[in-house]
């Protein structure tokens, strides 16, 4: 298990050598859902088709998370935790773990309200740690921030510098 946490979005970015990006060029960014409740894989699905991103998958069967991260190669993954089968964790330490994932950053949507869930995850490589029920806002813009983060780390990488 990856002791070391991910950046955690929160506050203000800072400047960055690599080139500049605008947010409109992150509604096509790749997005996969993973929540073994359909009904909340089908709102995330809708809520961000609603905000225009136009490629995102949703699977409710966690045991296939890793092979569509590996057809798909998402930007971005919003995954809950408390799942059967294979539990958020389990799929957290695999992506930490295994290049070129390393840099793919997790945003975590869970209904569990304890702290040592929060840190376990955090420790565990997500970027982000969002409780159940959500607001809609705070989603949207935390996961805007973490495509650009994820952009701006593939910009560093073809421009051979690092953030």
């Amino acid at each position: 298990m990856n002791s070391e946490p991910r950046e955690i979005i929160s506050g203000p970015s800072e400047p960055s050598p690599c080139p500049p990006s605008g947010a409109g060029s992150f509604r096509k960014s790749k997005i996969l859902v993973i929540d073994d409740e359909p009904v909340n894989a089908e709102l995330l699905e809708t809520i961000l088709a609603d905000s225009e991103y136009q490629n995102v998958k949703a699977i409710t069967d966690s045991r296939i998370a890793l092979e569509l991260c590996r057809t798909f190669e998402p930007d971005l993954v919003l995954l809950d935790l408390m799942m059967p089968f294979v539990d958020g964790f389990a799929i957290l330490d695999a992506l930490g773990s295994k290049p070129p994932w390393g840099s793919l950053p997790v945003m975590v949507l869970t209904a569990d309200e304890n702290e040592e869930t929060r840190v376990r995850a955090l420790n565990a490589g997500a970027n982000d740690f969002i409780l159940k029920p959500f607001d809609l806002a705070e989603v949207l813009r935390r996961i805007e921030r973490l495509l650009a983060l994820r952009q701006q780390r593939v910009q560093c990488d073809s421009h051979g510098t690092s953030t």
